[in-house]
């Protein structure tokens, strides 16, 4: 479970992109449910009142391992109409799994009116590493011989093979991978043209994660970094997908509307006991702030400089949200 202390944190990120008044659409990851996310719905309602924040009821718990492309097919079904209800449009934020879920539903349908992607601990540039996900579903595998089943007929029918990248076998993965390397552009795909006008729909993509994250392995795959051949962790503008804009990445880096948010406590599956204690308010003047205390350690740090969060002295940070904005 998601802990309120954690929530707040990621809150601090998810605001400082302005969610506003917009409808919000919340997409889970692998064996959650709209149950994991009611301190997150909480902290926005908190931070801007009246916001209508849907958290989709499907694929859940042990739902999720169906394939990728059944789970963009079926939240698709439930998001267009409320994006269709929505003229000025929507913001999106998909967790973990549900990061790629969201990628699949922003690359193929065409007239999608998303705002903010944001993209919440998500294996966007894959997955490679001995989790305890990994030892629950495959007990007999590890991470080095888990390609054996993922990149098989067989395999790709289970959610998280969709997107298993193996670094030592990345012809096997391209041409294996019917998700993960087709939205990437990496494998043929006559609607590549297509997908990725789709997905520069989006206004702003915000890439969440953070070193102790605990499940996303590298943890920087939440921010399109990963490992190449001999396990060393390339960051997002060294890869391939970013440097030959594959789908579109490069392009919002170029446009400044791709935002990089790293947060040392971002813990997927703690109990909030973090050490963290977050408090929050709203000022007469019409915004909100929240204050973060930990001892010995930032919060929150901005590579991008997207002014995501900010330490001040005493290991505290302060962050000032209008309510203003849209």
């Amino acid at each position: 479970m998601q802990g309120a202390c954690v929530w707040s944190l990621v809150a601090v990120c998810v605001l400082c992109v302005c969610v506003a008044y917009k409808p919000v659409i919340i997409v889970h990851g692998l064996f959650d449910s709209p149950a994991d996310f009611i301190n997150l719905r909480r902290f926005i309602n908190l931070s801007h009142p009246g916001t209508n924040v849907t958290v989709l009821d499907l694929f859940d718990r042990s739902a999720s391992l169906q394939p990728l492309w059944k789970q963009v097919e079926g939240f698709t079904e439930v998001i267009y109409p409320i994006m269709q209800n929505a003229a000025e449009g929507v913001h999106l934020i998909c967790y973990s799994q549900g990061g790629l879920v969201c990628r699949g539903i922003l690359s193929t349908l065409p007239d999608h009116n998303v705002h903010s992607f944001i993209s919440l601990s998500s294996p966007q540039a894959g997955q490679y590493g001995d989790t305890d996900y990994l030892k629950y579903l495959f007990p007999q595998f590890v991470k080095f011989n888990l390609y054996h089943v993922c990149y098989t007929a067989v395999g790709q029918k289970i959610s998280i093979c969709n997107y298993w990248n193996d670094p030592h076998h990345r012809d096997m993965y391209i041409n294996s991978s019917d998700y993960l390397a087709l939205l990437d552009n990496e494998r043929a795909n006559p609607n590549s043209t297509a997908w990725k006008q789709n997905f520069l729909r989006i206004q702003k993509l915000v890439l969440i994660g953070g070193a102790d994250d605990g499940v996303i392995t590298p943890w920087q795959s939440s921010q399109f970094g990963f490992y190449d051949e001999n396990e060393t962790v390339v960051e997002m503008k060294n890869q391939k997908v970013f440097l030959m804009d594959l789908f579109g990445l490069k392009t919002l880096y170029t446009r400044g509307d791709l935002i990089l948010c790293s947060m040392a406590a971002l813990i997927q599956g703690s109990d909030g006991t973090s050490g963290i204690k977050m408090t929050s308010g709203a000022r007469a003047d019409g915004t909100v702030f929240f204050c973060s205390e930990r001892r010995g350690a930032r919060q929150l740090r901005d590579h991008d400089s997207s002014s995501c969060g900010r330490e001040a002295p005493q290991d505290k940070f302060r962050r000032m949200i209008s309510l203003s904005g849209d």
